[in-house]
């Protein structure tokens, strides 16, 4: 009875990966060929490891954790909260931002938590959209269709700016107690200054000053170094590459059919309601050279389902799982509203901009 237990949480738990695996198996079986990886698609797996580690390297030695907690203190919790996710998720992912955010927001003596759980899951991923660095989504679309940095944030700032707004407003209307637990001060470690100057040199590589290689550095460093900064989510980085490859095999498939979509859109974001943000990204990539619609599109798409982004079922499960939350559906309930709320706001203002870019 545990086995089965424990069999179907790694099956909730990995099922990105497990579907992703199955869906290669399958187009490649009815393709009948081998996927082709190209040279910036594995440079972008690359860059995401390294970052991935330098990540978790900074989260370990309490570098993240300490700049969370500096929020407990004072007033406007909620707006601290909501800010905090909105700019951490711009450097460190959104994933990362929720990890570290939504348990401090449960550990707090307030009430409305669920309500800020849900505008920190906004927050991540409106904040993420607005760097290449953000999100997985938006590092592949930077470095697969080479955008300059200042051409890729100005194409995106409306999306993520219009949402800070509305998340500052919506903060501002969240009333809570403040009577916080006390928490034991975190300790930084030492490490925690290389690994800021490895997160630089990802990010040189990231912007094209530095080659990818010398993202070696990083790798080299936490296995002679730091063995634990390498325990990252590699079921993420396998649902990577099976996606880029069942996007390959999608494209031999329908080659005929979709060589160009003036929807591309609306398609990569009601894709993202079923399949995620990041392989919706991956897939629409090999069809479309309109990078900009596929950007608002995915980051879009991160809004509505659970499944529109992972950021989504991370701070869903957090929540949910946490021993002193019992409102699951509830919770659900107003994690879906809000979350469609979002997607139907970002879908009116796309269509809005690029009905006054073709006035003017």
């Amino acid at each position: 009875m545990k086995n089965q237990a424990t069999f179907i949480d790694f099956i909730l738990k990995e099922w990105l990966v497990i579907a992703s695996g199955v869906g290669l198996a399958l187009t490649a079986f009815y393709t009948k060929r081998f996927p082709v990886y190209s040279i910036n698609e594995m440079q972008v797996l690359f860059i995401l490891f390294a970052l991935f580690v330098v990540v978790n390297g900074l989260q370990k030695t309490g570098f993240i954790l300490q700049i969370a907690q500096n929020i407990e203190k004072g007033k406007a919790i909620p707006l601290k909260l909501v800010l905090t996710t909105f700019f951490l998720s711009m450097l460190v992912t959104n994933d990362i931002a929720l990890i570290v955010i939504v348990p401090l927001t449960l550990s707090l003596n307030i009430n409305r938590k669920d309500i800020l759980v849900i505008l920190e899951a906004l927050a991540a991923n409106s904040g993420s959209a607005f760097t290449p660095i953000g999100n997985p989504q938006n590092l592949f679309i930077y470095w697969f269709y080479d955008v300059p940095p200042d051409t890729f944030i100005k194409i995106i700032a409306p999306f993520s700016l219009v949402f800070l707004g509305l998340l500052i407003v919506s903060s501002l209307f969240v009333k809570v107690r403040n009577d916080l637990q006390k928490r034991q001060a975190q300790k930084i470690n030492k490490k925690s200054y290389i690994y800021g100057v490895l997160l630089v040199i990802v990010l040189l590589t990231v912007f094209h000053v530095l080659p990818v290689l010398t993202g070696v550095v990083v790798i080299l460093f936490a296995l002679i170094f730091d063995r634990k900064a390498l325990r990252v989510d590699y079921a993420l980085l396998f649902s990577f590459l099976f996606f880029l490859a069942i996007a390959d095999n999608l494209r031999a498939i329908l080659a005929s059919e979709i060589s160009h979509s003036e929807h591309i859109f609306l398609l990569s974001a009601l894709a993202s309601q079923v399949m995620s943000n990041v392989p919706a990204t991956l897939l629409f990539a090999k069809f479309t050279l309109n990078w900009q619609a596929l950007l608002w599109g995915a980051n879009a798409g991160g809004f509505g389902s659970l499944f529109g982004s992972l950021a989504n079922l991370i701070a869903y499960k957090i929540y949910v799982t946490h021993e002193d939350t019992n409102n699951t559906a509830i919770f659900t309930a107003r994690f879906l509203i809000m979350g469609y709320v979002a997607l139907f706001v970002s879908i009116g203002l796309y269509f809005l901009l690029h009905r006054a870019d073709a006035v003017l």
